[in-house]
């Protein structure tokens, strides 16, 4: 069964989800003189979820982001994924877990969520039990709490793929905002948008957000590596702000890297929330996640989850005015 289910706290800030997808299907956040907004992209229907052909809001697993031909090796042994994006393997493939109906319990502030994803399921090995918890606090911190364990070691890589924009989903682009990263560092990427494997500096690059700017032009889809990303404890990793409004979302979290993705593939083609077209540039990704094609790369951070281990990952955005 799939439904929709809100988070609400004592300050009027609320999280709607569904669990079909484990999807953010709208945050209510207030500006600067107390006007909500709702300020992630998304649409009014269960059906359209089903279709979501962007990802709006939506959980990615088993493996967020790419994976270069959709290959990987594992114990010696190697794997063939879905080529769903050009040669390549992204977000899980065909049926990742976006596309999977989720168990859901509930109460005011949380939302616990569990999915079995089969040994074999999407060509991936092992039994994986996931469990995600979503929950909104007084303080207005939305968190997400990722859990996995394995029967036989597997790749694990899960994020969040919401499209915010804090002026208001379908209140023009994202270009305006302010963006900062606690990042000296990214991963270039080739031309079908596969990392290099180099670990490059940001400095003297239009990648260095590092003392927080004005975004001003799209064409970001890129992996930063986060500070002290070796430590695996959960820090700052950016801030976004409007001007405008004066909303601004503080982001947290565990993992190594976080996806800066400004929306460049929507193009008009999508009716999102009373029936807005969403335009290039409508909304911004910030994918906290281990970097893409990892299982390819030994100088990444491992991606692999042993039989015995448990992934765990959170993240934390936190909504607050200036």
């Amino acid at each position: 069964m799939t439904d929709f289910y809100t988070l609400t706290n004592n300050r009027g800030v609320e999280v709607s989800i569904t669990n079909y997808g484990c999807a953010i299907t709208s945050i209510l956040a207030p500006d600067r003189n107390g006007v909500f907004a709702d300020v992630v992209l998304g649409y009014d229907t269960l059906d359209e979820y089903m279709k979501n052909p962007s990802y709006l809001g939506a959980l990615i697993g088993r493996f967020a982001n790419r994976i270069a031909a959709g290959r990987f090796s594992l114990n010696g042994v190697e794997y063939q994924l879905a080529q769903n994006n050009g040669a390549n393997h992204l977000h899980g493939g065909v049926k990742g877990f976006d596309k999977r109906v989720w168990k859901v319990s509930e109460t005011t502030s949380d939302l616990h969520l569990e999915y079995f994803s089969p040994d074999g399921e999407e060509n991936y090995p092992g039994n994986l039990n996931v469990v995600v918890d979503y929950s909104l606090n007084d303080e207005n911190e939305f968190r997400i709490e990722y859990r996995a364990t394995t029967d036989k070691d597997t790749i694990v890589n899960l994020t969040n793929h919401s499209y915010f924009n804090l002026g208001g989903h379908g209140r023009g682009t994202i270009l305006d905002h302010e963006l900062m990263l606690e990042a000296d560092s990214f991963t270039p990427v080739s031309e079908d948008l596969i990392p290099t494997g180099e670990i490059r500096s940001v400095a003297d690059t239009r990648m260095d957000f590092r003392a927080g700017r004005v975004i001003g032009e799209g064409g970001y889809d890129h992996n930063f590596v986060l500070n002290d990303w070796g430590h695996g404890s959960l820090r700052f990793g950016g801030r976004l702000r409007h001007p405008n409004s004066g909303r601004v979302m503080e982001v947290f979290t565990t993992q190594p890297g976080i996806q800066f993705y400004s929306g460049n593939f929507l193009d008009g083609s999508l009716i999102g929330k009373d029936g807005v077209r969403y335009q290039k540039y409508a909304g911004l990704c910030l994918e906290n996640q281990h970097f893409p094609d990892s299982p390819n790369h030994p100088n990444f951070p491992s991606t692999v989850l042993r039989v015995g281990q448990t992934y765990n990952e959170t993240t934390i955005y936190k909504f607050t005015t200036d």
